[in-house]
């Protein structure tokens, strides 16, 4: 992985760190074009009241205002954990070309862990995706310990 996606990955992960201090399950994303961001999210379905603020979701809807288009072909999404069954959706939508994601989601994650989403013919868009084992500890550290302190 160049120094550039290592860098978006550790913002994602900065993010992510943000959320759980916030008491948010810890997720972070960044959406970036032209080797720049242009989104942020992080996790925040708790205090927002919303359960569709994931941090995908926020770092898409971020971007589309950046880029004023809810379309944002050329944009990759770095994310900590791998996506869910709607935030695939999202991402089919908003035309990223590319998604990296850190950990694995056995529970709910929907591009190889209970699902193959983002491999299924069906759709009118495909997303690239790729896994980031070189940052895959750090994020899976900051989910354990969340969950380990609720415990």
């Amino acid at each position: 992985m160049n120094t550039a996606a290592q860098d978006f990955m550790g913002r994602a992960l900065e993010l992510a760190a943000e959320a759980g201090e916030n008491g948010e399950v810890p997720v972070g994303a960044v959406v970036v074009m032209d080797d720049r961001i242009i989104g942020e999210g992080r996790n925040a379905q708790i205090g927002s009241l919303d359960p569709t603020a994931h941090a995908e979701i926020n770092a898409l809807r971020s971007a589309a205002l950046a880029m004023n288009n809810y379309r944002l072909p050329g944009a990759r999404l770095y994310v900590t954990l791998e996506p869910c069954s709607m935030c695939c959706g999202a991402l089919v939508h908003a035309r990223i070309s590319e998604l990296l994601f850190a950990a694995r989601e056995p529970r709910a994650g929907a591009v190889v862990s209970a699902r193959q989403l983002l491999d299924e013919g069906a759709f009118n868009h495909r997303v690239a995706w790729s896994e980031d084992s070189e940052h895959r500890d750090a994020s899976a550290t900051l989910l354990r310990d969340f969950f380990r302190s609720r415990r």
